[in-house]
């Protein structure tokens, strides 16, 4: 079986390295000492290096990739991009957004890649950063009150603050199905896409998983690949992007404004965007006008349906309204009444924005064409793989070359739970957090100090 998921045993793999401080040969092996040790060099992770060397603090980056970006140093897969429209997905530092121009309003991943080299640039983050450097243990010594980390590559490293910035979506989830390995296509995880690219033109594509990313890998693996069978266990209730280019003469007049809304607009909204918040409940307004204010949301698209009203996710009955809304657009979009009734159900699978939509394109027409199979695994789970596809438990062998495994990561807390991390009296985090995730704030640890 060819593959492109790292390992199971592995998180990443080789590297041609990046210009910076990667540790290799003459230094992967010494002692550094620190005032703080950030792990991972994503948005936050970057954003604190920034401000700790303003405030004079000895500080590097540990990060187990080549380059900065975290989760958007590893995107490749077709359709990747953000789902927050232009400007907000960005840095509130001068020195980086007047020297920048964004071209798309839902940037992509080269374009964010680009960005994060711009970052570099600017700020020139990678002095301070030990690339392909993965923490892998750490514990706190309470007769010095610092933290003793070690990497991988057998780099140790002591600090007063550990500080993680690993994301949500640090640690992959792999489905433990009987067989994988016996598949002889090609395997592919989400995380781990080549940056070349994987030829899908003509081939038997399995699409498996419908958060964001399984709707972004789908909705462009319809338009290459000679059969595409997408496994959907819960259906994502796609809101429209509305993607488009940024005008420049738009960009440029932005920029005196753009410091208020990177540095206060965007935190007046409840979710970082430049929405207003609601003022009205759904059913403040007649039927005509609710049709109205909801028809202005989709033609505008992001998330702004979500925003139309302030009880659409604290009252079942205006979620009810929003919902049949969606779902009498989504389903007018759709002939195939089988994939429309397992996509856009008459019944809504639980209350709209209970989880977090995705922004599509054009998902619902793929999805609608003739190559496209969709294969309910609520109702049908799949039960293994074979040399030769993947099998459901009705019996049928759907016969792919391709499989790509959009099946998500053990988020939030799965990175931190992923480092052998111990604190005070030998308390190991993992096995704290086994029953649940106990915090101050969601920013500290009781018996994990400067964690």
């Amino acid at each position: 079986m060819q593959r492109s998921i790292g390992s199971r045993y592995q998180t990443h793999g080789a590297s041609n390295g990046v210009n910076g401080s990667n540790g290799h040969a003459d230094g992967t092996r010494s002692h550094l000492e620190l005032d703080a040790l950030i792990v991972g060099a994503g948005f936050a992770g970057v954003y604190l290096l920034h401000r700790l060397r303003q405030e004079g603090y000895n500080v590097k980056i540990a990060e187990a990739g080549t380059g900065l970006g975290g989760i958007w140093h590893w995107n490749s897969y077709p359709g990747a991009r953000v789902d927050s429209q232009y400007p907000v997905y960005a840095y509130g530092i001068p020195e980086v957004y007047n020297t920048w121009t964004w071209t798309e309003q839902y940037p992509g991943e080269k374009e964010l890649k680009r960005y994060f080299k711009h970052v570099d640039k600017v700020l020139n983050i990678s002095k301070d950063v030990l690339y392909e450097h993965k923490v892998v243990s750490a514990g706190f010594d309470p007769s010095i009150d610092k933290w003793h980390l070690v990497c991988e590559n057998g780099k140790r490293i002591t600090a007063r603050f550990f500080l993680g910035c690993l994301g949500f979506a640090a640690k992959r989830y792999f489905p433990d199905w009987p067989g994988l390995d016996d598949f002889k296509g090609y395997v592919c995880h989400s995380s781990f896409w080549p940056t070349e690219g994987v030829d899908m033109k003509g081939k038997r594509v399995a699409v498996i998983g419908t958060g964001a990313t399984g709707i972004q890998i789908a909705q462009e693996a319809a338009r290459e690949a000679g059969h595409l069978t997408c496994f959907v266990r819960t259906p994502n209730l796609c809101i429209p992007m509305q993607q488009g280019p940024v005008d420049p003469e738009t960009a440029k007049k932005d920029l005196e404004t753009l410091h208020g809304m990177l540095n206060t607009d965007r935190y007046d909204n409840v979710a970082g965007f430049l929405y207003s918040n609601p003022t009205k409940s759904v059913f403040d307004d007649p039927p005509d006008v609710r049709e109205a204010v909801l028809e202005e949301a989709w033609r505008l698209g992001g998330f702004r349906l979500l925003f139309s009203y302030k009880d659409i996710i604290t009252d079942q009955a205006a979620n009810d309204v929003v919902y049949d809304f969606w779902a009498k657009k989504r389903r007018a979009q759709m002939t195939d009444p089988e994939k429309r009734d397992i996509l856009a159900p008459e019944k809504q699978p639980h209350a709209f924005g209970g989880k977090r939509p995705s922004l599509e394109q054009d998902y619902y027409e793929q999805m609608d064409e003739p190559h496209v199979k969709i294969v309910p695994v609520k109702q049908n789970p799949i039960t293994r793989v074979t040399e030769k596809g993947i099998v459901t438990e009705d019996g049928t062998l759907h016969d792919v070359d391709i499989i790509a495994l959009a099946t998500g990561f053990d988020s939030v807390t799965g990175g931190l739970k992923d480092i052998e991390l111990t604190g005070l009296n030998g308390e190991v985090l993992a096995e704290k957090w086994r029953m649940g995730t106990y915090t101050y704030l969601g920013m500290s640890v009781a018996n994990f100090p400067n964690l």
